[in-house]
């Protein structure tokens, strides 16, 4: 398993190699795309709430 010191030696191996604007971009859209979706999965439940809806009043 991986320690405390071990995990601070690759993050700073990691902000060497692509520097701070790049991993800060990195993690905007990596935010951005776990946005995407959770907002897809909730207008699928939605979307499968309507049919079922539908399917009942028929």
């Amino acid at each position: 398993m991986i320690n405390g010191w071990e995990w601070v030696i690759i993050l700073v191996v990691v902000l060497l190699v692509f520097g701070v604007g790049r991993i800060s971009k990195l993690g905007s859209e990596l935010g951005k795309g776990v946005s995407a979706f959770r907002d897809g999965i909730k207008e699928s439940s939605s979307d499968n709430e309507t049919v079922d809806e539908s399917e009942e009043n028929e």
